[in-house]
C-alpha cells in the first residue's frame, strides 16, 4: 500500500467515525426524548389503572365498569363524537367543494374564516356561543326568549365549529387531486353535472371524507375545554378524567377513565392511517388540476351556504372580542378597555409565560424533529421502520390521557424527573409530544423530497453529516421546518387538555386561566384573555407568511442565478 492511500484511509476515518457519532446522536436523543417522555408515561398511566393497593388487579376496572356515571359519560361522548362528526363532515365538504369544485368570487374571505377556530382555545367557542345565545345572549334578548345552551345542543354547535376547519382541510385536500381529464371525459360522454359529482367526484372523495371523520371523531372525543365551559350536566369522558382527578383526587381511577378513553381514539385514529394510506396509493400521477367553470345554479347555492356557514362562525369568534370591549354586559353596552385590565389569577403573567413556553416547545421541538429525520435517512429500513412508528403514536394519544400520564410520572419521588414537575420545561415538554406526530410527519415529508443526489454529491466532496446538514439539508427543507416551528408554537399558545393537570397556583398558562376567569363568573375578562391570545397567535399567522414568502423569494433568486 502506498504511503498517499496510507494517508488518504487516515483521513477518511475520523470523518467515517464523526459521521456515525452524529447519525447515533440524531437518533438516539429524540427517541430518548419519546421514551421518557412518551412511552413512559403511557407505561405508568397503564400501570396506575391496574393498580389496587399494594398489588396490581382489575379491581379499578371492575368499579368504574359498574358505575352508572362512567357508562353515562361514554354514551354521552360517542353520541356527541358521532353527531359532530356527521355535522362537521357535511358543512366542510360544502365549504370544500365551493373552494375546489365551484367558481365564484370571495374564495380568499372563506378560507381566512374557516381558520379562525384553531387561532384560539377550544373553550373560546363556547364563550362565544353563550354571549349569542346564552341567557342574556344578543340573540336570546332580540328574540324575547330564553334559549338553554348548556348541554347537548351548545356542545354540539361549539364542538361542530372547532372540528370544522380540520374536515374542510382533509376534505379539500382530496377534492384538489381528482383529474380534469376525467371529468372532460365525463362531458364528451354527455354525463350531466349531477351524475359526474354522483359518479366522480364522491367515489375519488370518499377516503378523504372518512379521513375526515375519523379525525372530527377522535378532536370531538378527546376535547375538554368546551365541554367544560358550556356542557353543563352533559357529562363526557374528558370531564369526567378531571372529575377523578381534580375533583376526587382519585388518580388510579382517573387512570382507568383515561385509559378507556384512550381505545375509541387509538381505534379511530388506526382507520384514519388506513383510509390515508389507500387515498394516497389512489393517487396518480401528472394529474391536470380542474378549473370549474361557472355554473349560475351550483356556484351560487354553494357560495351562499359557505358563507352563511362562515357567517356563523365569525359571529362566534367576533362576539367574543366584542364582548371583551362592553363596560357590563348585557346591561351597559358602552365599550371600554375596563376588563383588560385582569388583576384576577394571576394577570397577564399566565399569557407571557405562555408565549415562553410555546417558544421553547416550538425551538425545541423543530430542532428534535430535524435531527430525527436526519439520522432515520441514515438507517436500515428494519431499524428506522419502528422507530418511525413510535414517532407516530402521540397522535393516538388524547392531550387530557398525555396530561393525566404526566402528572402520575412526574408527580412521584421515585423518578430523578419528579424534578420538572412544577416547570414550566415540563409543560413545554408535554406540548411538543402532544403535537410530536404532525411535526415529524411535515418533515418527514421534506425529507423524501430531497434528492438523494444531492447529498451524495456534498459526500463527493468530502462534506460530512454536520455540514451537509447544514448546507444542504436544512436550506431545501425550511420551508417545512419554518411551518413546524410556527405550527407547535400557536398550538403550544391555546392548548388545553394536555396542559390542564400540571399547571400550579404558581405556573399557569393562558388556555387554564380564561377557563378559571369563566369559572369565577368572570366572562367579560375571560373574553379579554381570549383576545390577548387569539392576537398573539394572529401575529404569529403572519411571520410565518413573511417568513415563507422570503424564503420563496430567496429560492427563486438563488434559481435566477
Amino acid at each position: 500500500m502506498s504511503l498517499a492511500e496510507t494517508s488518504s484511509r487516515a483521513r477518511m476515518r475520523p470523518r467515517f467515525d464523526a459521521d456515525r457519532l452524529l447519525t447515533l446522536a440524531c437518533i438516539g436523543l429524540p427517541l430518548l426524548g419519546l421514551i421518557l417522555f412518551f412511552a413512559y408515561p403511557m407505561v405508568i398511566v397503564f400501570l396506575r389503572s391496574i393498580t389496587v393497593g399494594d398489588s396490581y388487579g382489575l379491581g379499578n376496572y371492575t368499579e368504574v365498569l359498574g358505575s352508572s356515571g362512567f357508562w353515562r359519560a361514554t354514551r354521552h361522548s360517542l353520541a356527541m363524537g358521532g353527531a359532530t362528526t356527521v355535522l362537521s363532515v357535511l358543512l366542510g365538504f360544502i365549504i370544500a367543494h365551493g373552494l375546489y369544485r365551484c367558481a365564484f368570487r370571495g374564495k380568499w374571505l372563506i378560507r381566512s374564516v374557516i381558520v379562525l377556530p384553531l387561532l384560539a382555545p377550544s373553550l373560546v367557542q363556547a364563550l362565544g356561543l353563550i354571549f349569542l345565545l346564552g341567557r342574556n345572549g344578543v340573540i336570546s334578548r332580540m328574540l324575547g326568549v330564553e334559549i338553554e345552551i348548556y348541554g347537548f345542543w351548545g356542545l354540539l354547535i361549539a364542538n361542530t365549529l372547532y372540528a370544522l376547519p380540520q374536515a374542510v382541510m382533509i376534505i379539500g385536500a382530496a377534492l384538489v387531486l381528482l383529474d380534469a381529464r376525467t371529468y372532460e371525459a365525463a362531458e364528451v360522454m354527455g354525463a350531466p353535472p349531477w351524475r359526474q359529482f354522483r359518479d366522480l367526484t364522491l367515489p375519488a372523495a370518499r377516503f378523504g371524507i372518512l379521513n375526515a371523520a375519523f379525525v372530527c371523531f377522535t378532536i370531538t372525543i378527546t376535547d375538554f375545554g368546551n365541554a367544560a365551559v358550556i356542557g353543563g350536566d352533559y357529562s363526557v369522558l374528558a370531564t369526567e378524567i378531571y372529575s377523578q382527578v381534580v375533583g376526587q383526587r382519585n388518580f388510579n381511577m382517573g387512570a382507568v377513565v383515561g385509559i378507556m378513553l384512550l381505545l375509541p381514539t387509538v381505534i379511530s385514529y388506526s382507520i384514519e392511517r388506513q383510509a390515508m394510506k389507500r387515498q394516497q396509493a389512489g393517487q396518480i400521477t401528472g394529474q391536470e388540476p380542474y378549473r370549474p367553470s361557472f355554473a349560475p345554479l351550483r356556484d351560487i347555492s354553494m357560495a351562499a351556504l359557505s358563507l352563511l356557514i362562515c357567517a356563523g362562525i365569525l359571529s362566534v369568534i367576533g362576539i367574543v372580542v366584542y364582548a371583551s370591549f362592553v363596560t357590563l354586559w348585557p346591561y351597559n353596552m358602552a365599550l371600554s378597555p375596563k376588563h383588560y385590565d385582569i388583576t384576577l389569577a394571576g394577570g397577564y403573567s399566565s399569557l407571557w409565560m405562555t408565549i415562553f413556553i410555546s417558544l421553547a416547545a416550538a425551538s425545541g421541538g423543530t430542532v428534535a424533529v430535524f435531527l430525527m429525520g436526519l439520522g432515520l435517512r441514515r438507517l436500515p429500513k428494519a431499524v428506522a421502520q419502528p422507530i418511525q412508528i413510535l414517532a407516530a403514536m402521540p397522535a393516538a394519544v388524547p392531550g387530557m390521557v398525555l396530561g393525566l400520564a404526566y402528572i402520575l410520572t412526574f408527580n412521584s419521588t421515585a423518578t430523578p424527573l419528579y424534578l420538572l414537575y412544577g416547570t414550566a420545561a415540563l409543560i413545554a415538554i408535554v406540548n411538543f409530544y402532544h403535537y410530536h406526530t404532525q411535526g415529524f410527519l411535515t418533515v418527514m415529508t421534506g425529507f423524501r423530497q430531497l434528492p438523494s443526489a444531492l447529498e451524495e454529491a456534498a459526500g463527493s466532496l468530502g462534506a460530512g453529516l454536520g455540514r451537509t446538514a447544514r448546507d444542504i439539508v436544512a436550506p431545501f427543507i425550511a420551508p417545512m421546518l419554518v411551518s413546524v416551528f410556527f405550527f407547535l408554537f400557536m398550538r403550544s399558545m391555546v392548548t388545553l387538555s394536555a396542559v390542564v393537570f400540571l399547571t400550579t397556583p404558581d405556573l399557569s398558562v393562558a388556555a387554564v386561566t380564561i377557563m378559571r376567569l369563566d369559572d369565577a363568573g368572570l366572562t367579560s375578562q375571560a373574553a379579554a384573555f381570549s383576545t390577548c391570545v387569539m392576537g398573539v397567535v394572529c401575529l404569529a399567522v403572519l411571520s410565518m407568511k413573511v417568513t415563507l414568502a422570503l424564503l420563496r423569494r430567496r429560492g427563486a433568486n438563488k434559481g435566477a442565478t
